[in-house]
């Protein structure tokens, strides 16, 4: 009976990460044990990334709503507590968007919470 190696396996798993540390510098980008550092952080980096961008949308949002109110004499959190308490089913992304891009129908929203 044959005695089984795992050289085809290896290699493709070798490979892989290879591959994932195309373009980084030095040795990061070639040598199996030092990518694989590098690509296990980058994945790390990459994961804590998507979460942090979900928070600075969300800051970035706030901001915009913030700016537009201000405009018309009111606070983010008042304007945001009204809108809440009348069921305005718009979220703050949407908010944010009226407030920059469409001021004449953020207007509008701020004189139906009113």
């Amino acid at each position: 009976m044959p005695r089984s190696v795992y050289a085809v396996a290896a290699r493709h798993r070798r490979k892989k990460i290879i591959k994932q540390a195309k373009g980084y510098f030095g040795r990061r980008k070639n040598v199996h044990t030092v990518a694989k550092n590098a690509v296990e952080k980058a994945m790390q980096h990459a994961y804590v990334g998507r979460k942090l961008k979900k928070r600075d949308y969300r800051a970035l949002w706030i901001q915009r709503i913030n700016a537009g109110v201000r405009q018309y004499g009111m606070s983010y959190s008042v304007f945001m507590g009204k809108v809440h308490q009348k069921g305005v089913q718009l979220n703050r992304k949407v908010l944010a968007d009226l407030a920059m891009n469409h001021p004449h129908a953020f207007k509008a929203v701020v004189d139906s919470v009113r």
